[in-house]
C-alpha cells in the first residue's frame, strides 16, 4: 500500500517548509555574531594613530593566523600582534630574536578600545635593529 498523491503533496510541502525554516535560522544566526569577531583581522580594530610601546617579552607564540607577543610594560601585560609566519620570516623576526626577556620596542597601532591592552605592530625595534612587517607603511 503507497502513500497517495495528497500525502505525498503534504510531505513535500512539509519538507519545503522546513527548509525554509532552516534558512532563515541561519541567516538570523549568522545576523547575531559579534562584529568585532569579523573585524578583527585586518587594521579595523585599531586606531590610525601611530603608537609606540617598549617591554619586556614574557609570552611569544608565532604561527597561524598571526604571532602574538606579551610585553610587560609598567606592571600591564600588552599583546602585540605581530605578522603571519611569512611576514615574521621575511622580516627576520624568528623564535631565537623574539624571546622571554628581551627587551623590545614596537611601533604600530592599539587597539580601539578603551582600555585594551592590544596593538598591531608594524616595525619592531630589538638591539637597535629594526624589523619592519610593513615596508609599505610608514611607522
Amino acid at each position: 500500500m503507497g502513500m497517495t498523491r495528497e500525502g505525498e503533496s503534504n510531505m513535500r510541502s512539509h519538507l519545503y517548509q522546513l527548509i525554509c525554516l532552516s534558512v532563515i535560522l541561519t541567516l538570523f544566526m549568522c545576523a547575531l555574531l559579534p562584529q568585532d569577531l569579523a573585524a578583527h583581522h585586518g587594521w579595523g580594530w585599531a586606531t590610525e594613530k601611530e603608537f609606540e610601546i617598549t617591554g619586556r617579552i614574557t609570552d611569544v607564540r608565532l604561527g597561524n593566523p598571526h604571532g602574538e607577543v606579551t610585553l610587560v610594560v609598567e606592571n600591564e601585560f600588552w599583546v602585540v600582534e605581530v605578522g603571519q609566519p611569512w611576514r615574521n620570516e621575511r622580516a627576520g623576526l624568528t623564535a631565537e630574536v623574539l624571546h622571554v626577556g628581551q627587551i623590545i620596542t614596537v611601533h604600530g597601532h592599539r587597539s580601539a578600545r578603551d582600555g585594551e591592552r592590544l596593538v598591531k605592530a608594524e616595525r619592531v625595534v630589538i638591539d637597535g635593529r629594526n624589523y619592519n612587517l610593513y615596508p609599505d607603511r610608514e611607522s
